[in-house]
């Protein structure tokens, strides 16, 4: 086992990462952690100086979105709150499943801290057993130590038989329903709210809406009560855009 020094928060930010042509390396002299894009002008001489010494870095490997998106499922799968549970299920069915099982904690703040706490295990969990992989061993240690996974739900997530109608279908027909009996007067409105739904989601997925620099540090998580009020002024902004 080698040893490799270790900037954690920096590290843990890394393994979040997953963004298509982004890569992050550990100089293992320092311990810095060095972002780089492809294509991006600004990244040539970074590009260069690892080309020149590649044996000097450490590529790291974050969480892919499909192994994120199985730590959503067994979230959800561990539910004890029934009707919570069956509108996650829905949240997380196809396109924009991240963004909508967000909005749907955003009203439950104890589940939400829970999500927190048992993502950051998964997430942590993922780090260790990277770096043991590699044989390698940071210094200073992680500061989350070993961790113990939560266990795997008794139950595997519902799914509907192939063939069948998936939730998000359901919940399609029923909003259909609804439409079907609403006053001539009220169609406007409920029109306007959906496609402002439907432009929000196309933001989302094109990387229009609130659009980051992919080389920025995450900012650390707040106190949950911190999250949820600049959460709903984020979405309070993006209505009047």
């Amino acid at each position: 086992m080698a040893n490799l020094k270790v900037n954690w928060p920096d590290v843990e930010t890394a393994f979040e990462r997953n963004a298509s042509g982004l890569h992050s390396h550990i100089e293992r002299d320092t311990g810095e952690v060095i972002v780089v894009v492809d294509g991006a002008v600004e990244d040539g001489e970074k590009r260069a100086k690892i080309a020149a010494m590649p044996e000097n870095y450490v590529c790291l490997e974050p969480a892919s979105s499909r192994e994120q998106y199985r730590w959503m499922e067994r979230f959800v799968a561990d539910m004890d709150d029934v009707e919570l549970r069956d509108r996650l299920l829905v949240a997380i069915d196809g396109k924009g499943a991240f963004r909508r099982f967000k909005d749907v904690l955003l009203g439950y703040a104890g589940e939400r801290e829970r999500w927190f706490n048992f993502r950051a295990d998964l997430l942590h969990c993922h780090i260790n057993q990277w770096f043991e992989s590699c044989g390698l061993v940071g210094d200073p240690p992680p500061p989350w130590g070993d961790v113990v996974l939560p266990p795997e739900p008794e139950e595997p997530l519902p799914r509907p038989s192939t063939g069948a109608e998936g939730p998000a279908d359901t919940m399609r027909k029923q909003i259909k329903a609804l439409i079907d009996v609403l006053s001539a007067g009220e169609l406007h409105s409920a029109r306007v709210f959906l496609e402002y739904l439907r432009d929000r989601g196309s933001a989302e997925l094109d990387g229009t809406r609130g659009k980051l620099d992919p080389r920025r540090p995450f900012r650390r998580r707040a106190p949950a009560s911190q999250l949820v009020a600049s959460e709903v002024a984020d979405e309070l902004a993006g209505i009047q855009d």
